[in-house]
């Protein structure tokens, strides 16, 4: 798709229903990411996901998916220790969650990045803002802005592509120096809050259903307002239960 120039779609999925309707719209690759924590679960961030919350979505996902690649999120500390270990997870996601390949972020443990490539396991790498070093970061800002900071992660894209990574997301990083990298590399380049240049794009789908709680972040854009219409929908429900207007006739037996 990258050297026919015909972008990549990716979204995110955290249960089966969604994942088929991202599969049946003809979404590329559907991403199980350890976005879960804030955007299901309730967390101010990804740090407290867990393998065990991973497989668990990754499961419900990979029962919906039947055309599109599934790539889960390795969460935090589930590949940092050592590469036997990094390993030993990122094989749970494919033999007990169907997963096609797993997402690491960084470029700093490629000795783990490269056992599970040897392995048999294709790795998407992520760099730019990553989301399970925001304490390190000092909170989600954009990454790359300085010439120090974009010759890091210019290098860090290289550095990733020999290791073998299939693609690489860059989140949040100008759309110029997500070009320089697009055009550099022969993988395919996803951006999420990286530009029109990149080879796809990565939203968090409940952002673009309009979902999210706390407002999108501006690389986002909000489709529908399901929000709203689901409050409305329990607001009848509840209006028509106290009238006593449901259930009626014709839904009882």
């Amino acid at each position: 798709m990258k050297s026919a120039g015909k972008k990549i779609i990716m979204l995110t999925a955290y249960d089966c229903p969604t994942a088929r309707i991202l599969d049946e719209t003809g979404v590329e690759i559907i991403l199980v990411g350890d976005s879960v924590g804030n955007v299901l679960l309730g967390y101010d961030n990804t740090i407290p996901v867990t393998m065990d919350d991973m497989l668990h979505h990754t499961k419900a996902v990979t029962r919906g998916a039947k055309n599109s690649m599934v790539i889960a999120d390795m969460p935090f500390m589930s590949y940092q220790l050592n590469p036997e270990s990094a390993l030993l997870n990122a094989s749970r996601f494919i033999k007990e969650a169907g997963a096609h390949g797993v997402k690491i972020e960084g470029d700093i443990y490629l000795d783990s990045i490269r056992k599970i490539i040897d392995a048999g396991i294709p790795v998407m790498g992520h760099l730019g803002l990553t989301p399970q070093l925001v304490n390190q970061l000092g909170g989600y800002r954009v990454q790359g802005r300085t010439a120090d900071e974009a010759r890091i992660i210019f290098e860090g894209a290289k550095t990733l592509e020999k290791a073998g990574v299939f693609c690489l997301v860059l989140e949040m990083v100008p759309a110029l120096l997500a070009k320089k990298i697009a055009q550099s590399l022969t993988i395919p380049v996803i951006g999420i809050g990286a530009g029109i240049y990149c080879d796809g794009q990565v939203l968090v789908t409940n952002d673009i259903l309009g979902l999210t709680e706390k407002g999108i972040p501006r690389f986002a854009k909000k489709y529908v307002e399901l929000n709203s219409e689901i409050r409305k929908a329990v607001t009848f429900f509840i209006s028509d239960v106290r009238a006593n207007r449901f259930p009626g006739q014709e839904n009882s037996f």
